[in-house]
């Protein structure tokens, strides 16, 4: 075969009906892999507003609840010198996974932020793996939830907080965290692609984390509770992050709103908020996934 008819035949396996493909990319997966870790860990360290805003707010709700409202809220508890848990301790678990949620909603701001700056268009006619490109997106956004969890244990240590289960305690913390932050960072990068708007995003992951917060469990006991957000709390994804995260707290089962006693110990509050995290993990996650293969077909061509 000739050069000109060589060249022809490359450009008509570039082109589909006069739009560019993307040639397969020669580095593999776990290349392509990294390279999308590194760009948005940077992307987030030259944009540390976003970082410190997600850590800064649950900060100030530990210091400022547990201030204010330590005493009373002991109480409520039943806790002080009698039931020996502090509001520090019972609080801690319910920040950990506000840091969560406040951390998998910048996941949706940079998907649309990429979006409105033409950068999401670019990344998908390159030669890499699209698999590989929105799990190493995901993966710098799990360090990131990581590390602002790791800090808001210490802050607590400080506080005078106390893991009952010790260090292994800490680092299933950690997990449940990570596991819980799957389904917000699906839901709001549906929310990204759904209304291509940065304010929107924004506005739509705000409105849906302080309602959700409020009518859970996390800063109450739910027989603490009016009866209708008892009924709320119930359906509430929130609460099954703090209760899992809570009970390694405390070590005790402290899951009210669902009855379990096959297992035994935390395991009765472990197991079914779990299942319930990963069920909503993988149903969102599913829409994510289908809902990014739509917008990339449509934006390639």
């Amino acid at each position: 075969m000739s050069d000109a008819a060589g060249d022809a035949a490359a450009d008509e396996a570039r082109t589909d009906g006069g739009h560019a493909r993307p040639t397969p990319s020669s580095n593999s997966f776990v290349s392509d892999f990294w390279v999308n870790f590194v760009r948005w860990n940077l992307k987030a360290v030259r944009n540390p507003f976003v970082v410190v805003g997600s850590l800064v707010q649950p900060i100030i709700f530990l210091v400022l609840f547990t201030q204010v409202f330590g005493q009373i809220a002991t109480s409520a508890i039943g806790g002080g010198s009698a039931g020996g848990i502090t509001y520090e301790t019972f609080l801690l678990p319910a920040i950990a996974m506000q840091v969560s949620l406040a951390a998998a909603a910048g996941s949706g701001i940079g998907l649309v932020n990429d979006m409105e700056e033409g950068m999401f268009e670019k990344t998908l006619v390159m030669p890499m793996s699209r698999s590989a490109m929105f799990l190493g997106k995901t993966a710098a956004e799990i360090l990131r939830i990581v590390v602002q969890i790791a800090i808001i244990l210490a802050l607590g240590s400080v506080l005078g907080a106390n893991v009952a289960t010790g260090l292994p305690g800490a680092v299933g913390i950690l997990g449940v965290g990570i596991l819980f932050s799957l389904w917000f960072i699906a839901l709001s990068n549906i929310m990204a692609i759904v209304t291509r708007d940065q304010e929107s995003t924004i506005i739509g992951a705000n409105l849906l984390q302080f309602p959700l917060l409020f009518v859970s469990t996390a800063f109450l006991p739910l027989n603490a509770m009016p009866d209708w957000i008892q009924v709320v709390a119930t359906y509430n994804p929130i609460t099954y992050g703090v209760d899992a995260a809570r009970a390694l707290m405390l070590d005790q089962d402290v899951m009210t709103v669902v009855e379990v006693t096959r297992f035994t110990g935390i395991w009765n509050t472990l197991v079914p908020a779990i299942a319930v995290l990963l069920a909503l993990d993988l149903v969102l996650g599913g829409a994510m996934v289908y809902l990014l293969n739509r917008a990339s077909s449509s934006s390639v061509q």
